[in-house]
């Protein structure tokens, strides 16, 4: 059984990318503080190989710029195309599916070590905590701005010295340059699509509250909303009910833990707060055909 967590943080990745950067080195610059990824998708085909999924407790933000990628975020599948920009934020959960043979991707890590660009409490909108991630269409103009932004910080940090308030005025301005088109977008879709807005409030909720709380009339009461309109608005918005989603997120905590903290089937049944190891190991049973223990052995 695998000991080490899940968690995806600078010390995981330099301990993948170390015995490759002879491969990678021309695409990728990797400090404690910062990483970037020039185009190459090696990376990602390598972290794959690490038995999703993952958690991050960092910033990263992704320029994709040919190929495609089906990748869940929190929950929620997406396809990804040429033309976005993706943010993934501090207590992301990412399940990797496919990356196209001509996925091309610009990006940059920043991690814990990392000094912010901003005033505590001044971080903009859209990385304040409120979105844990988000996935924009943009135009040419916005993506290329975007790209030139990375380009001149990749060119910056693979001088033998650089000057890093530079480059970490580069990083605000990429982060403010995200910002808007979050903001744009976000503010256009809140106009168009207020049950949208409820599925997305309930999803944040269930990815911050499932361990503790497993019944959909939590998530409405703190919602101020019935029950039954809240489990009817998240299956119109998403196909899928809303103690799918529920179920969903619990798994995933379950597999996390199963797989990587090496504790015991009672303990993580009492962590995730069900009545007694016996009742847990018949949900996850229901749920993904196989028992607790028999998940975990399989994947040793």
């Amino acid at each position: 059984m695998h000991k080490q967590p899940k968690l995806m943080d600078a010390s995981q990745m330099h301990d993948i990318l170390m015995p490759h950067i002879a491969h990678l080195g021309d695409n990728i610059f990797f400090s404690k503080e910062l990483a970037i990824i020039h185009g190459n998708p090696d990376v990602f085909r390598l972290v794959m190989q690490q038995h999703p999924p993952f958690v991050i407790n960092d910033h990263r933000l992704g320029i994709i710029i040919r190929g495609e990628a089906d990748i869940n975020f929190n929950l929620v599948d997406h396809h990804l195309t040429a033309g976005t920009l993706v943010y993934l934020g501090p207590g992301t959960i990412i399940m990797p599916h496919r990356l196209s043979d001509d996925l091309e991707i610009y990006g940059i890590g920043l991690f814990s070590d990392f000094a912010m660009p901003f005033p505590s409490g001044q971080m903009p909108a859209a990385f304040n905590g409120q979105t844990r991630d988000f996935q924009l269409r943009v135009d040419e103009p916005a993506l290329q701005t975007a790209l030139n932004i990375v380009n001149t910080l990749w060119q910056m940090v693979r001088q033998p010295t650089y000057s890093r308030a530079s480059a970490s005025a580069l990083v605000a301005a990429l982060l403010y340059h995200y910002d808007a088109i979050y903001s744009s977008a976000t503010a256009q879709h809140h106009e168009q699509n207020n049950a949208q807005t409820v599925f997305d409030r309930f999803i944040y909720l269930v990815n911050r509250h499932c361990t503790e709380h497993h019944q959909l009339s939590y998530y409405a009461d703190r919602m101020c909303l019935t029950t039954r309109y809240l489990g009817t608005v998240v299956r119109q918005t998403s196909g899928i009910t809303a103690k799918d989603w529920i179920d969903r997120a619990l798994i995933i905590h379950a597999k996390t833990q199963l797989l990587h903290s090496g504790k015991s089937v009672a303990r993580i049944s009492d962590e995730l707060n069900f009545p007694n190891p016996a009742f847990f190991s018949k949900y996850f049973k229901r749920i993904t055909g196989v028992t607790p223990l028999a998940f975990a052995r399989a994947n040793e």
